[in-house]
């Protein structure tokens, strides 16, 4: 969080604005004093000076009114004497004037040259003229201090009979406003320096726990939720300091409960086999897990803010609109050569109440076992209903013939019977074996085991089939005489080794050669079964254990088989806790091998 500069803190701008109030209240007051002020002391000035100029009219209108007899004062000598004997600093000059603008005496000794002359002031001809006073304030030209004049008719019956002109000092009026002025503005500054400090101690009251909030601010921005605002009272900003702390726990245990959220979701999809992709309301990618990257082999970095129809490789065929309508799941095939590999995509939505889209899940599922196990199970289906249709078919076709009358001929009949025989059994071998792995399937079996000398009973099986082989085939036994002794159901083995000499038998030349053999090792023991027959191809030596899976179909059917044999023997080896599998080298014959587990090597313990 950026640092606040001091002229810029809330601080600084209280005490500020404290101040300027302070300011505008004390100019607002002084105008108003100053004005009052200055309006009664010249009001007062004025009414001491009128109420003087009134005894002034009186004595001067007695002596201008005066009948004089020989001897007596002149009016000028009377009116002179009269003005001599005003005695006042405020008063500096009066003077009398006739009716027709004659001075006719004047109170300054310095000025008596102008008695006897006409008076010029404009103020006296409209005071003589209007019958009514007239004042003003002007300024000395001698002394540049303001004076006030005031000229007052002088009125006898009804009629101007001259003039009295008054020059009063009122500077000292305007001299005891600067005085007053003056303690005005000192009383305004050491009242400023008062308010400079209260209001510092006021605003410190006010931004100190606002400050404590900003810190406060600044830890839980850093995740620190521990430290708390100091209440410094029960006012609005204590409660809001108190607000403020239960915020804070608030938000504590709301992130505590989020962070909880957010590893459990990590963990979950961490954790999870399927992919996730999550993106933002257009459709760009804000989110996705391990595996979803496993399927899509794409690095993080490439994957984050594009657009999820680009990650997912759809582009050309959709847009994100169209995958927001979508209901359905979408089946992605990202399968190689080498490697079939089949994605199923779920679609969601994530929706506020109002329907605006806030986002976009998509639930990547690894569906190529699945679709594996669907195509074997059509594969298989289809094999099982041409294996019965093959027998069937051709039975169908002999009892036609015979409930046409061939059973009346005896040398057709016995083969056609004979042939629906054959088949009859090839169909009941067929099922018998369904229901064997049908049983290996659901694991509705058990196994009988015993403990025997796999060298003795691999023997005997191997002495049966030499006693009873029709053809010209050699076996060559390759077998250790160190006894070995396994855990085995010996009905469900003996089924196993049979189905593989029985294909060795059959694909074996005339005069060819199959050879058996032993090897332990480890606690385990490796059984081998190899013939000199047609072999198989490279490519499709993996599958021989597939159920009705023949290298040639044509082939093996002629020759009885129902394609199911290995796949018996590889659930049976399996189930017995061993491995199976087959090499083979085209024109070289094919060898099988299939271990078991080593149970015990003492032989005289099991005597």
């Amino acid at each position: 969080m950026q640092k606040v500069g001091y002229f810029k803190s809330i601080h600084v701008k209280i005490v500020f604005i404290y101040i300027l109030l302070i300011i505008i209240a004390m100019q607002i007051i002084g105008l108003y004093f100053v004005k009052e002020l200055e309006k009664t002391l010249k009001d007062n000035f004025q009414h001491a000076i009128s109420d003087r100029v009134s005894l002034l009219e009186f004595s001067a209108r007695e002596e201008i009114l005066k009948t004089r007899a020989e001897g007596d004062e002149t009016e000028e000598q009377s009116l002179h004497s009269i003005l001599s004997g005003l005695d006042s600093d405020d008063i500096k000059e009066v003077r009398v004037i006739d009716s027709r603008y004659q001075i006719l005496a004047s109170s300054d000794i310095n000025n008596q040259a102008i008695v006897g002359q006409r008076s010029m002031d404009d103020i006296v001809r409209r005071s003589i003229t209007a019958e009514t006073a007239f004042d003003n304030i002007s300024l000395d030209q001698e002394t540049r201090e303001r004076i006030w004049i005031l000229a007052t008719p002088i009125v006898s019956k009804g009629e101007v009979i001259g003039s009295l002109y008054i020059e009063s000092n009122i500077e000292n009026v305007f001299v005891q406003m600067n005085e007053i002025n003056q303690i005005l503005a000192g009383g305004t500054a050491v009242a400023l320096a008062i308010t400079i400090v209260l209001g510092i101690l006021i605003a410190q009251t006010i931004t100190r726990p606002i400050s404590d909030m900003r810190k406060q601010a600044q830890a839980m921005a850093k995740g620190n939720f521990s430290r708390k605002v100091r209440v410094y009272g029960d006012d609005e900003i204590g409660q809001l300091a108190i607000a403020f702390n239960h915020l804070t726990n608030r938000l504590q245990e709301a992130q505590s409960t989020t962070e909880a959220e957010r590893r459990k979701l990590a963990s979950v999809l961490t954790n999870m086999t399927d992919g996730v992709i999550a993106t933002d309301r257009k459709g760009r990618v804000i989110l996705i897990n391990d595996p979803a990257l496993q399927f899509l082999r794409i690095p993080r970095e490439m994957v984050l803010n594009r657009p999820i129809i680009s990650v997912l490789g759809i582009d050309m065929a959709q847009s994100f609109e169209d995958l927001i309508h979508s209901k359905e799941s979408m089946t992605l095939d990202f399968s190689t050569q080498e490697r079939p590999f089949i994605l199923r995509v779920n679609f969601s939505v994530i929706q506020k109440e109002t329907g605006f889209v806030n986002g976009f899940i998509a639930v990547l599922h690894d569906n190529t076992e699945q679709e594996k196990i669907d195509m074997e199970r059509r594969e298989f289906v289809a094999n099982v209903s041409h294996e019965l249709r093959t027998p069937l078919t051709t039975m169908s076709s002999y009892l036609e013939a015979l409930a046409d009358g061939a059973w009346k001929d005896e040398g057709i009949a016995p083969s056609f019977l004979q042939v629906t025989q054959t088949e009859t059994q090839r169909m009941i071998r067929l099922v018998n074996d369904l229901l064997q792995l049908s049983k290996m399937d659901s694991r509705d079996y058990e196994l009988n085991r015993d403990v025997v000398n796999f060298n003795q009973f691999f023997n005997r099986i191997i002495d049966r089939f030499e006693l009873s082989k029709s053809q010209n085939v050699t076996f060559h036994r390759i077998l250790p005489d160190v006894p070995y002794y396994v855990e085995i159901d010996t009905d469900k083995l003996t089924q196993v080794i049979d189905n593989i000499i029985s294909n060795a038998l059959k694909y074996s030349p005339d005069g060819g050669n199959i050879r058996f053999g032993i090897v332990g090792k480890d606690q385990e023991l490796k059984v081998m079964i190899s013939d000199d027959g047609m072999g198989i191809p490279s490519e499709n030596v993996e599958r021989i254990f597939d159920r009705f899976y023949r290298v040639d179909r044509a082939r093996a059917r002629s020759m009885g088989g129902t394609g199911l044999g290995l796949a018996i023997a590889r659930e049976m080896i399996e189930a017995h806790g061993g491995s199976i599998w087959a090499e083979s080298e085209e024109g070289l014959g094919t060898t099988v091998f299939f271990t078991l587990n080593i149970e015990q090597d003492e032989e005289g313990e099991w005597d």
